[in-house]
């Protein structure tokens, strides 16, 4: 289970793109919670507390305490942050409130352990490529992890761990092999080899990563977003800064 990180919120009731700036003046984060079949509420955080929180892996990925004047607590998790695109600033932030019956999907990264120790992590000219580095999964908010071990200690080279090789704790599931529609049982590591000429730089990921497709009897894909954008967009909708 998650630990909690308790956020300090105030209620606002000046909205609008005038109002944000003037928050952000101020040291202050605009953000909006919804969700929980309750309407959207305008709040705002401080800057600082912010930032702190959000160098936390585990922020992104748990079930948070947002604490609104003091008194009034409700659970929630991030759905969706804006960084400034140079300043260490967070322009705004989306909260979805949780309910303890309701399951939520969510990102959660992915800690690969054993790889020194492996097989393949001592063996000379063989590389460890870490495939995928997060991954959708499923629970409720009591079983939500922080993040899923996958663990390459026994690896050899020439050996593909797949979604359905890492061990999920109780109540989780992984969406990609459990959830609507086609199940994709996709690779989340592989070790192959390396020739002398070839180096460790790019020519060398590329050319490991067309002879895991190979192995695979599949075409080398562009890596594609994470899913479950959609909620927070509309979070972002219902409350326009």
């Amino acid at each position: 289970m998650s630990e909690k990180t308790t956020i300090n919120a105030e209620i606002r009731e000046d909205v609008g793109k005038g109002a944000s700036r003037r928050l952000r003046r101020e040291g202050k984060v605009p953000a909006v919670i919804y969700g929980g079949h309750r309407d959207p509420v305008a709040l705002t955080l401080q800057q600082r507390e912010l930032l702190h929180e959000a160098e936390n892996e585990a922020f992104y990925a748990s079930v948070l305490e947002i604490r609104v004047d003091q008194d009034r607590i409700q659970q929630a998790v991030v759905r969706d942050m804006q960084r400034h695109p140079f300043k260490p600033m967070i322009m705004h932030i989306d909260f979805m409130r949780v309910s303890a019956e309701e399951v939520l999907r969510m990102s959660v990264p992915l800690h690969f352990v054993g790889e020194e120790h492996s097989p393949a992590g001592k063996a000379s000219g063989v590389v460890i490529q870490h495939q995928v580095t997060e991954v959708e999964i499923a629970a409720l908010p009591k079983d939500l992890p922080e993040y899923l071990s996958v663990d390459l200690s026994q690896m050899d080279a020439g050996d593909v761990v797949m979604l359905s090789d890492i061990v999920l704790p109780d109540g989780v599931s992984i969406l990609a092999l459990t959830g609507a529609g086609e199940h994709i049982d996709a690779p989340v590591a592989n070790a192959v080899h390396v020739k002398a000429d070839q180096g460790t730089g790019a020519a060398a990921a590329a050319e490991a990563e067309a002879a895991l497709a190979d192995e695979l009897g599949e075409l080398p894909v562009e890596e594609e977003g994470a899913e479950g954008e959609e909620e927070a967009e509309e979070g972002g909708e219902q409350q326009e800064d």
